[in-house]
């Protein structure tokens, strides 16, 4: 079973990484819309510092001949948290582009609405936005520029607008560095300033229909203007019941942090990713140590204890290498973003694999599965690797594809389904535990076994409430700087989840699951006592009575072993089987 189960995962794999080879955009965004009806679409969420830089393009926008009327446009608001956008949760039924820019009260929030009569982008800010730095194109960026073209005036045709003091290339400058808008035109505050700015829109049409281009950029210049940038795209004639308008146009986007391309929150993910891999190594060499050295019973199961933290290592290590490139080049390596999706695939198969086997206690209690057990490796193994994939493709998706909100929902879902479906096996070992004892009634005789199945269902319980619920409120409600801590917590308790279950079923000589001292016997009856007779699985349930007024030598040492032979042990293992299926 675990050769085939090996080659369908190696195949899933492969197909799957076939596929990201060519999806893989990372945060030079190139998205193209075709035949969508949506209302709005999100096309960027990123973190920007003092220096960071936002440039847009919008081209090949299609538009009928004689719906030029419609109104089309973006919308770029800023907040703190990755929390739910304010604006767009009380805008589910009206377009925002339709409403004045001067009555939004939630946040700053900019407007780009497209004139298509007049062949123009007007731009409006909110009163929230003190100063804001747009430019036509990058090239007029003080960042992106050479240190000789660093002076610019006031008069660059490239800008729009941008303060009359003169600063060094590449500085991140002081709030007092910049004059304000409304100096740099002559008076006004700054929301009526950029309520006169306007973008070139440029136009070009064949026998059908009509298509619009126009690009800005934006340079975030003080630390008051740092913060979560959320960039959406506007349909408003797709707000009306009766008739839905077909968008068509592509979108280029290239976010950076003076030269690094990662979001303001995923800066330290890099590290981050290399430190817990180095870690999860460390501790691979420790258990395989553990392992060697051992003396006790080893079984299959440690085995594939150690391969589940290696991989582990090998996926975190293949995704710090993949953020250092995103980082630095702004797009992935397709070889290194290979070894991540093949390394990730398989740590995730393999983990579902390791808990459900523990759960159900094979080779610790039981040295075969149940039908049941089987058919729930046929269920959750196959949604596993479909939660990965989807958790993949979210990843490296563009937020603004059709595709990317019908991903996560799945992921969502399959990943509900995974959770619930493991703690299964683990009910079902406590249920027959429990049942066992109180059929001899014996209860003592179980005792260490449903201890340990008990906590290793809390266990998974709190890995999964903490890396599912906890981890997502984190990440909504920290600024924005501070995103990359749910990351740190989800993988410290994935570590804390391996560390706690190598230790709860290390190979041990009198492991809770084979041998029961007498000091554990104290809730047991007077008139006897109950003492397991093997160290193998095999022969769970056997028992000897001795009783405490008749001492003997064998009572007194502690446990009573008996030989069995492999043909005792095969008809024991049917004999119990079958009596189960009558009951």
């Amino acid at each position: 079973m675990s050769r085939r189960w090996t080659g369908l995962l190696m195949t899933v794999a492969v197909l799957i990484v076939a596929l990201f080879v060519t999806a893989t955009v990372a945060r030079r965004h190139h998205l193209e819309v075709r035949d969508d009806f949506r209302r709005y679409i999100l096309l960027s969420t990123f973190g920007f510092y003092a220096g960071g830089v936002l440039d847009v393009r919008v081209s090949h926008f299609r538009v009928d001949p004689g719906t030029e009327e419609n109104m089309f446009g973006l919308s770029l608001d800023k907040t703190m948290s990755d929390s739910m956008n304010p604006y767009l949760d009380s805008h589910q039924d009206k377009c925002i582009l339709t409403e004045p820019v001067a009555v939004q009260s939630n946040g700053p929030i900019v407007f780009f609405k497209m004139d298509l009569k007049q062949n123009v982008v007007h731009v409006s800010c909110s009163k929230d936005w003190q100063n804001i730095h747009l430019y036509k194109d990058r090239s007029g960026v003080p960042a992106l520029r050479s240190k000789r073209q660093s002076f610019a005036q006031a008069s660059d045709s490239k800008m729009v607008y941008m303060q009359r003091r003169r600063r060094a290339a590449y500085h991140v400058p002081e709030p007092n560095d910049f004059a304000s808008a409304a100096e740099a035109v002559g008076g006004g505050n700054a929301a009526t300033v950029c309520s006169k700015l306007t973008l070139p829109l440029e136009v070009k049409a064949d026998d059908m229909f009509k298509y619009y281009s126009f690009n800005f950029a934006i340079y975030v210049a003080t630390k008051q203007e740092e913060g979560l940038y959320n960039l959406y795209f506007h349909s408003c004639p797709n707000y009306a019941q009766n008739s839905l308008y077909e968008l068509n146009f592509n979108v280029d986007i290239e976010e950076k942090n003076s030269g690094n391309y990662l979001s303001a929150g995923e800066m330290p993910l890099p590290a981050l990713y290399f430190m817990m891999s180095v870690l999860f190594f460390l501790s691979g060499l420790f258990w395989v140590f553990i392992l060697r050295k051992s003396k006790h019973p080893l079984f299959k199961i440690h085995y594939l204890m150690g391969v589940l933290v290696f991989l582990k290592s090998l996926s975190l290590m293949f995704h710090a290498i993949n953020f250092h490139f995103i980082e630095v080049q702004g797009e992935h390596v397709e070889a290194w973003a290979i070894l991540y999706y093949i390394t990730h695939l398989l740590k995730g198969a393999v983990l579902i694999i390791t808990i459900v086997l523990i759960g159900t206690g094979w080779t610790f209690i039981k040295h075969i599965l149940a039908d049941k057990d089987k058919k729930l490796f046929m269920i959750v193994i196959p949604l596993q690797v479909l939660a990965n994939v989807a958790e993949i493709i979210i990843a490296e998706s563009d937020e603004g594809d059709k595709e990317y909100s019908t991903w996560r929902d799945i992921f969502m879902l399959v990943d509900l389904l995974c959770c619930g479906a493991i703690l299964f096996p683990v009910v079902w070992s406590i249920r027959h535990l429990q049942e066992a004892a109180g059929t001899d009634g014996k209860a003592a005789i179980n005792l260490r076994k449903l201890k340990l199945f008990r906590q290793f269902y809390i266990m998974i319980v709190c890995y999964i409430y903490f890396t599912r619920i906890i981890v997502i409120l984190l990440k909504i409600t920290v600024a924005f700087q501070y995103a990359w801590l749910d990351e740190m917590f989800k993988e410290m308790a994935t570590y804390v989840f391996f560390v706690l279950t190598g230790y709860k079923f290390r190979p041990v000589s009198q492991h809770p699951y084979f041998s029961l001292h007498g000091d554990d016997l104290d809730d047991d009856d007077d008139d006897g006592e109950v003492e397991i007779l093997t160290q193998s699985g095999l022969s769970d349930g056997i028992s000897k009575i001795t009783n405490r007024s008749q001492p003997s030598s064998t009572a007194a040492s502690g446990v009573t072993m008996v030989e069995s032979h492999e043909e005792e042990r095969d008809n024991l293992i049917s004999k119990r089987e079958s009596s189960h299926e009558y009951d």
